[in-house]
């Protein structure tokens, strides 16, 4: 097998420093699944949820009768991974790639998939498996109030009558954190404020910027008028207002979507935007409602490599116990950590550097809960 010769490459890189028990596989593409690769690397070294994983694939591994979901699909390629002889190679994801497909049409064909869109996919229908799943073992009915579904996860119904809590699975503990709202009337100064939820946030991204000035951005003020006027309940009528969104709870697991391809009006097509946007190995969150800096610490980056929209490939930047790693399907190798400053994006705007952070992924340095 050709892929042996950079597994013992690793090893050897590594040498005496290879983590006890840790385990380096590439991932097999099957024609144009690289953004599905990059994205369970990341996830695979997201250790607690790595961890909760595999202990939900110890319960469930001798259910009988069990069906087979993408859950199931995915605990058994993360248990596939982790219980390998060898410390470093290649595993095919075969049978978790053909359900993907199953599920979503969106993942049939062989074009160029987004990985982000991916990554949504794949944890809010794992948190609907997990949720069927719990309202099963407590032979309730399906909640008489399906979750409303948001870009980013479901959004808690609101309280009017009874409303049952959602329940909180352990995709949730790891991802999900709360946003808040608010809107401010300036006619009355009454501020509406309104939750929700997200399991990863989208931001816009602008030319020599960095994610400190992304995640301000996102949360600085807004005035609506003229049209975007908001009907003020106190007022009973449209009014100006100012709006603007902040972190209410930071999750633990951070995921930030850097928004690089852009819908070109006079185009009429998406543009990727290559802009330089510098992302931090350590990150503090000071745009949250307490005003406590959280602090975070960069594990993981998928990188679109290529110059358009609808082509090009995905890799993914690791950190293991100290090391960085660099996976591209099936191969993978040791990169020092000063290499993945190169993926910040182009300073100008043609460059031949199409290697550009897409996703990032960052675990709080907060209680290890």
């Amino acid at each position: 097998m050709v892929m042996g010769a950079t597994g013992s490459k690793l090893e050897k890189a590594l040498g005496d420093q290879f983590p006890e028990g840790e385990r380096y596989f590439g991932l097999e593409n099957f024609g144009n699944t690289c953004y599905c690769n990059s994205v369970l690397q990341a996830l695979y070294f997201c250790v607690p949820f790595r961890e909760q994983l595999l202990e939900y694939y110890g319960n469930n591994k001798n259910v009988g009768d069990a069906e087979e979901n993408l859950l199931t699909c995915l605990a058994d390629l993360f248990s596939q991974i982790n219980s390998q002889k060898k410390k470093t190679g290649v595993i095919a994801p075969k049978r978790f790639v053909q359900r993907v497909k199953k599920e979503n049409e969106l993942f049939r064909s062989y074009m160029h998939q987004d990985a982000h869109e991916f990554l949504n996919f794949l944890l809010n229908e794992l948190v609907d498996i997990l949720e069927k799943e719990s309202n099963a073992a407590k032979g309730s009915p399906k909640s008489s109030s399906p979750h409303e579904k948001i870009a980013n996860g479901p959004r808690n119904p609101q309280a009017n009558g009874v409303h049952k809590e959602p329940l909180v699975t352990w995709v949730h503990k790891n991802f999900q954190g709360i946003l808040t709202n608010e809107t401010k009337c300036l006619r009355c100064e009454t501020v509406t404020a309104r939750d929700e939820t997200f399991l990863d946030l989208s931001l816009d991204i602008e030319q020599n910027s960095s994610i400190t000035s992304c995640l301000k951005n996102f949360s600085s003020t807004e005035t609506l008028n003229a049209e975007d006027k908001f009907f003020c309940d106190k007022c009973c009528s449209l009014q100006e207002a100012q709006k603007r969104m902040k972190i209410k709870k930071p999750p633990h697991i951070l995921v930030i979507h850097l928004k690089r391809f852009k819908y070109i009006e006079q185009l009429s097509r998406y543009k990727k935007l290559s802009y330089r946007v510098v992302f931090p190995l350590e990150l503090k969150l000071s745009n949250t409602v307490e005003d406590v800096d959280s602090e975070y610490s960069l594990f993981a980056v998928v990188v679109h490599v290529g110059s358009g929209p609808n082509h090009g490939h995905y890799v993914s930047l690791v950190k293991s116990h100290n090391h960085w790693l660099f996976f591209d399907d099936e191969n993978v190798e040791m990169i020092d950590e000063s290499a993945v400053q190169t993926f910040f994006g182009s300073a100008q705007e043609y460059s031949s550097n199409t290697d550009h952070g897409y996703i990032l992924f960052y675990e709080s340095l907060g209680s290890k809960s």
